[in-house]
């Protein structure tokens, strides 16, 4: 958990990190980046691997599905993306959907490789963890499935 400056702890997933001057330097301010912007980034890299169909569990994914189709309803970018933040430091749990024929070992390595490249270089924090849980394989016969149901609203 961070502190805020009264000493007081706080939901980390809330508290916005300060991001440390190097030794040396003079401060010329501070900076503070709120853990949701660590989530977006760590959910952004992940869809860039290739292999990586879908992000989230399977209720969240239908919720999410469920939401594209409504109207101004919107996506969520940070579905299956849970941050835990630190003063310097991050930890990133990640639940995706691979598709079916790759190595999952090959694919997950990548996304841990991209998520800590970009949050580090991004952010400067240090990234200690990138926990992966694969809840799904995306079948090729699940495409053909999903492309022809008609859609129910406009």
């Amino acid at each position: 958990m961070a502190q805020d400056d009264t000493g007081s702890a706080e939901d980390s997933s809330r508290q916005p990190v300060r991001a440390e001057i190097p030794e040396g330097e003079p401060s010329r301010g501070r900076t503070s980046i709120e853990a949701s912007v660590v989530q977006k980034i760590a959910a952004l890299a992940t869809r860039e691997v290739p292999g990586v169909h879908a992000m989230g569990g399977g209720v969240s994914r239908a919720f999410g599905a469920l939401r594209e189709r409504v109207p101004g309803g919107g996506t969520s970018t940070v579905s299956g993306v849970r941050v835990e933040v630190g003063e310097k430091q991050a930890a990133v749990d990640l639940d995706i959907v691979v598709e079916y024929g790759l190595s999952i070992v090959d694919v997950t390595r990548g996304v841990r490789r991209k998520v800590i490249d970009a949050v580090e270089r991004m952010t400067g924090l240090e990234v200690l963890e990138v926990n992966i849980d694969v809840d799904d394989v995306r079948l090729p016969s699940e495409e053909d499935e999903t492309e022809s149901a008609p859609s129910r609203v406009e």
